[in-house]
């Protein structure tokens, strides 16, 4: 899914307001309009009770797709969204499991898939 939303104001990384939460480098992605020179398109997807986190519009589908730095790190997307670390618990890039001492180095390449899931208890 597409997400198609105006930029509002601008955070003090560089990112732009996506619905609820900041990202850095990041940028609204609209069909009609080309991708800003340095950047990259990945799909952000979260999954259970951190849907609440993406803009209203992606929470059906759970995904938004996002412009980001090429210099974008998983971390760097992660800590502005404001999710509670202990949150963020299972994250994956196109299906393979990031430990988190590496979220903070791990880069993306275009047409990654960033897929985070948060503790789950079930019996």
């Amino acid at each position: 899914m597409r997400i198609s939303l105006a930029r509002r104001r601008r955070h003090e990384l560089g990112g732009t307001w996506l619905g609820e939460a900041v990202t850095p480098d990041a940028v609204a992605v609209e069909t009609a309009v080309p991708r800003r020179s340095g950047t990259i398109r990945i799909t952000l997807k979260l999954y259970a009770t951190l849907t609440k986190y993406l803009p209203p519009e992606a929470r059906k589908e759970h995904a938004m797709e996002m412009d980001v730095g090429e210099a974008a790190t998983i971390a760097g997307i992660i800590e502005p969204l404001n999710m509670p670390p202990k949150l963020v618990h299972l994250v994956l890039v196109n299906g393979f499991f990031v430990p988190p001492a590496e979220r903070a180095t791990k880069r993306f390449v275009d047409g990654d898939v960033l897929a985070i899931w948060p503790p789950i208890a079930g019996g």
